[in-house]
């Protein structure tokens, strides 16, 4: 009878867990790299043993992750071997980014496979970047009024919040809300792609309104609302104006960088990455 329940129970409370795979990983890889590091270098001999470390805390973080969120459908979303289309659209993005280790690249596999362990499928998209189709799933389910839990400490997704999705910082283990997000960046969840059109995404690369830092973009949204209503206002300062005037093409260029994709096609249904209960 007590199984019966907890059917029934998860049956009807669905919560999807999506992991930002390499946001997960390459942390995790960069704490067990660090005691073998020398002239910040890794020896080869040392290589094997580091991304067995690795694999395994990988796993256990994993571990956590389920007995913490208790989700009913999990999927680790790895970003696409391929250039996305960020980078056709702006050559530099990105640009200057440490790249992944060739070595710990060649051993996803593997990690993939000790997700596998515990009945969680990863996918890895021909040409979309992670991010874009965390967006794209979340969205979907919320849409639908289930409940969404996006694993990663990426900043960009603090924009999907709403009272269906979440974020969930597994190391510091803590979860995401809009008044973390007031407190950080003083202003609201929906407000942050044009906050950071504006100052521009410096772990990205992206270029926003030179001279305009997020003190004043946060000023600027908390006064207007949006940067569509900024862009339009009569009664801002002149300088600021002539600023925002001769970056017109940035700013747009910045805001579709920014913005992640919410309509990516999805080749699979709910029943393919369901955890069964225990």
């Amino acid at each position: 009878m007590l199984q019966s329940n907890l059917r029934v129970y998860r049956q009807l409370h669905l919560l999807l867990v999506l992991i930002d795979a390499l946001n997960l990983i390459r942390r995790i890889y960069a704490v067990q790299e660090r005691p073998f590091l020398f002239n910040n270098e890794l020896a080869e001999n040392t290589k094997k043993q580091v991304l067995f470390n690795t694999q395994k805390a990988c796993g256990q973080a994993l571990t956590k992750i389920l007995e913490h969120l208790e989700p009913t459908h999990v999927l680790a979303v790895f970003d696409s071997e391929k250039p996305c289309w960020r980078y056709q659209l702006y050559p530099d993005y990105k640009k200057g980014r440490k790249k992944m280790a060739e070595h710990l690249a060649k051993s996803l596999t593997d990690i993939q496979d000790e997700f596998m362990k515990q009945q969680v499928d990863s996918l890895i998209p021909e040409e979309d970047e992670a991010d874009d189709i965390i967006a794209t799933l979340a969205i979907k389910m919320a849409l639908k009024d289930q409940n969404v839990t996006i694993v990663s400490t990426d900043k960009g997704f603090l924009s999907l919040l709403n009272p269906h999705i979440s974020v969930y910082d597994h190391f510091n283990r803590r979860h995401l809300d809009a008044n973390f997000v007031q407190s950080k960046f003083n202003v609201k969840p929906q407000q942050l792609m044009d906050l950071w059109t504006l100052t521009g995404d410096n772990t990205n690369k992206i270029p926003g309104v030179s001279g305009v830092g997020q003190v004043t973009a946060a000023q600027l949204l908390n006064q207007y609302g949006s940067l569509k209503s900024i862009l339009e206002a009569k009664d801002i300062k002149a300088t600021l104006a002539n600023k925002l005037a001769e970056h017109t093409e940035q700013i747009a260029l910045s805001r579709e960088l920014i913005t992640l994709k919410k309509d990516i096609p999805l080749g699979f249904n709910l029943r393919d990455i369901r955890i069964s209960p225990e």
